[in-house]
């Protein structure tokens, strides 16, 4: 098993011009856009960083082409580069102000090569790619989008983004990026985004057909709130093809099951290791959260480019007795279950019910997985060619894992980054090396 290091990490120094401000290079529609129920749990920041170097083309021009870029393709995603708000149903919303989207050029005093694997966790200098707002008191306080393009002596760059995750999942950052590319290389946009949120607003009046135990309330009998006081390890755990192949074999060698993914059964495996390596009491509930893609579950299935977040959370919930006494393969069903139970109206049952309650999903005693590995952000191409490296920088909470994809080739594994205390970290360690 191959695991980053905290040891070595390298120092570097990045200077940083101005913030300015990129507006949409046309006029844009105004006031308040809608953000849809499944956008309103999820306003976080996530951060990512691509790496381009080209032997033929420099980084001299790499700060303008790329803001002249952004400015023009905001004019087809023109929420980005509004603020957000409180509507007068109590929700977020966009006030599309074309105010623009933050911007900032700055210079690193190294070279590329030199920051190694920019996605490992442990590399806190790392975080001078990204432009933050330590000053915020809230979400509303920081712009939607802020871009930080970094130039390196080798002649290349780092484009690091903040965006709030409640204006876009994965797929449609994947698809904005790659429109901002096109835009970049003076193509035509190949997908356009569908901007109508309303598609997804909930029934009237609503109906409420499913529990929704993604929200519920776990109380902490085992007191890792206490083992969170520790020194908290982030580190990456990379699982090559033969690694997942193995899992996926042992969730089937006992003949309980008659198929599943690699996904499934890595999932699976994380769960009852973080569980184990937190020593979680037998008796002590755990809930699971993953996001399932619903565009294609919807009926009818959302537009192509759909502009916002069509993921929707869904949940298993386990002793974890249960969970670490059984084979893999029941932890595989709990997770295949969960997947299964992601239908039309399941989703439009999880709509309504926020729509009524306005809960929020609880994090105590809950495990989020979130997975970019199937997302293809390794073709970017602003003229540079696709990244030398691209990926999440850290994690948006100590509940969360993030399933990353291994370098360029969909083919190359999986990075499972975790963060830990440091003792449950020693003894997640220990069971990846004996499994």
């Amino acid at each position: 098993m191959e695991i980053s290091s905290n040891s070595q990490v390298f120092e570097f120094t990045v200077t940083k011009g101005q913030p300015i401000l990129v507006p949409p290079a046309e006029k844009t529609p105004t006031g308040l856009y809608f953000l849809c129920n499944l956008d309103q749990n999820i306003a976080v920041t996530m951060r990512t960083v691509y790496g381009f170097k080209s032997e033929e083309e420099g980084n001299e021009n790499a700060v303008e082409i790329i803001k002249d870029a952004l400015s023009r393709v905001l004019v087809h995603f023109y929420p980005l580069a509004g603020r957000l708000t409180i509507s007068p149903e109590k929700k977020l919303a966009v006030n599309c102000t074309a105010e623009g989207a933050v911007f900032v050029a700055a210079e690193a005093d190294c070279e590329l090569e030199d920051l190694g694997d920019i996605t490992k966790p442990d590399n806190g200098m790392l975080w001078q790619l990204v432009h933050e707002f330590p000053g915020a008191e809230n979400i509303l306080e920081i712009p939607p989008m802020v871009a930080q393009v970094t130039k390196f002596k080798c002649g290349g760059f780092v484009i690091g983004m903040c965006m709030n995750h409640c204006m876009l999942d994965g797929i449609g950052a994947m698809d904005f990026f790659n429109s901002w590319g096109e835009t970049a290389r003076n193509l035509p946009v190949k997908v356009l985004p569908f901007l109508d949120r309303t598609i997804l607003k909930p029934r009237n009046p609503p109906q409420i057909e499913f529990p929704h135990h993604e929200f519920s309330e776990i109380q902490d009998i085992s007191n890792t709130s206490q083992l969170y006081k520790q020194e908290i390890i982030c580190k990456s755990f990379h699982f090559d093809p033969e690694k997942l192949e193995n899992l996926r074999k042992k969730a089937l060698e006992d003949g309980n099951l008659h198929k599943c993914t690699r996904f499934e059964a890595l999932t699976a495996f994380v769960w009852k290791s973080r569980s184990q390596a937190l020593k979680l009491k037998p008796d002590q509930q755990t809930k699971l959260l993953f996001a399932v893609d619903g565009r294609s579950r919807f009926d009818p299935p959302l537009p192509e480019g759909f502009f916002g977040n069509g993921i929707v959370l869904t949940y298993s919930i386990c002793s974890a007795g249960d969970l670490l006494k059984n084979p893999l393969s029941f932890a595989v069903k709990l997770v295949s279950d969960a997947v299964k139970m992601v239908t039309d109206r399941y989703m439009r049952s999880a709509i309504d019910y926020f729509e009524v309650t306005r809960a929020r999903p609880s994090m105590s005693g809950t495990l989020l997985i979130t997975t970019w590995s199937k997302l293809s952000f390794h073709t970017i191409d602003f003229g540079w060619g696709e990244p030398v490296v691209s990926g999440p920088l850290g994690l948006p909470g100590k509940e969360v894992i993030v399933f990353a994809s291994h370098g360029k080739e969909r083919r190359g594994g999986i990075n499972v980054i975790v963060e830990l205390p440091a003792s449950a970290m020693k003894t997640f360690e220990e069971i990846l090396q004996i499994k």
